[in-house]
C-alpha cells in the first residue's frame, strides 16, 4: 500500500485509542480530553462513513471536507438515538454508541479495501493539495479552488467555534438551592409536634448553582432568637447537607423555627425557610 493511504484497520485502531486516551489519567482530566474527543466526532466517524474511496474518487480537500460534513449530519441522529433508547444523553451511552458505530463501520471499510485491487486505495498527496493551492487564481477552474478554499475556512471555522462552546459552556441561571428535610431525608415527617424538651431533628441542604465559588452564613432562629451559626463555602455545582437537632423548652402552639441563608457580599437574608412547631407541656 502506499505511503500515506487510507488504510481502514489505521482509523480503526486510532478511534480504539482515542477511546481509551479519553479515559486514561491524567488526560481525562486536560483539555486533551476535548481534542481527542472531537476528532472522533467530527472527522474518524465520517472518514468511516465514506467507506474509503478509491484513489481516484476525491482529492484530498473534498475527502477531509466531506469526511467533517458526514461527522455532523450523523452526530446529531446518534445523540437521537441514545434520548430514545432511555439513556441519559451523557458522555458514557453516547461514546459507546458513536465508538461502536463507527468501529462496525470501518471493519466494513476494511473488508471492502480487502477486495479492492492494492493500487486503488485512496491515498493523500499531500505534494499536489499544495500545488492546487498555488495555482488558484489562475483562470482555469479558477471559481472551483476558490469554492474549495472557502469550504477549508467554513470547517476551520466551524470546528473552532465547537472548541470554544465546549471549553466555555454558556452559563444557565444563577442561583442557589435551600431546602430542609424530616429525619428521614425527605420532605415529609418533619418535627413539627414536639414535647417540651424533646428533640427535633431535620436535614438542612445548600446547593451552590452560582457558577463561583460562593461562602454563605446559615442561621437558625427559634421564636427570633438565634441558636445556631455556621459558615459555609461551596464550589459552584457543590451541595452541602447536614443533619441539624433542636429542642423547644416551653410549650406553646406555632413557635416558630426559621433557617437564614446570608449570601458572601450581601446584607439581607438571601434565602429564608421556617417551619411552625407546636409543642405539649
Amino acid at each position: 500500500m502506499e505511503p500515506g493511504s487510507n488504510n481502514p484497520s489505521s482509523i480503526t485502531s486510532s478511534i480504539l485509542l482515542c477511546i481509551s486516551l479519553i479515559f486514561a489519567p491524567p488526560l481525562n482530566e486536560t483539555s486533551m480530553r476535548i481534542t481527542l474527543g472531537l476528532l472522533l466526532i467530527l472527522f474518524l466517524l465520517g472518514q468511516t462513513l465514506i467507506v474509503f474511496p478509491a484513489k481516484d474518487d476525491l482529492d484530498p480537500i473534498k475527502y477531509g471536507a466531506l469526511s467533517f460534513q458526514s461527522s455532523i449530519a450523523v452526530v446529531p441522529l446518534m445523540g437521537l438515538m441514545v434520548n430514545y433508547m432511555s439513556f441519559e444523553v451523557v458522555l458514557v451511552p453516547v461514546l459507546v454508541t458513536l465508538s461502536t458505530f463507527t468501529i462496525l463501520l470501518s471493519f466494513f471499510a476494511l473488508f471492502r479495501r480487502r477486495w479492492s485491487p492494492e493500487d486503488h486505495g485512496f491515498s493523500a498527496d499531500l505534494k499536489s493539495h499544495f500545488e492546487v493551492l498555488r495555482e488558484l487564481f489562475k483562470t482555469e477552474n479558477r471559481l472551483d479552488h476558490i469554492l474549495t478554499v472557502i469550504l477549508i475556512i467554513s470547517i476551520i471555522l466551524a470546528i473552532s467555534l465547537t472548541a470554544y462552546l465546549i471549553v466555555t459552556p454558556e452559563e444557565g441561571e444563577r442561583f442557589t438551592e435551600f431546602y430542609i428535610l424530616g429525619p428521614n431525608g425527605t420532605a415529609s415527617d418533619y418535627p413539627t409536634d414536639l414535647k417540651a424538651g424533646e428533640e427535633g431533628e431535620v436535614i438542612i441542604g445548600v446547593v451552590n448553582h452560582e457558577y463561583a465559588n460562593v461562602s454563605y452564613r446559615l442561621e437558625v432562629k427559634l421564636n427570633g432568637e438565634v441558636i445556631s451559626e455556621k459558615s459555609i463555602r461551596l464550589m459552584h455545582n457543590e451541595t452541602w447537607e447536614h443533619p441539624f437537632t433542636f429542642r423547644v423548652k416551653k410549650a406553646g402552639k406555632n413557635q416558630k423555627l426559621e433557617f437564614l441563608l446570608y449570601r458572601e457580599g450581601l446584607k439581607d437574608v438571601y434565602r429564608s425557610l421556617h417551619l411552625w412547631v407546636n409543642v405539649k407541656g
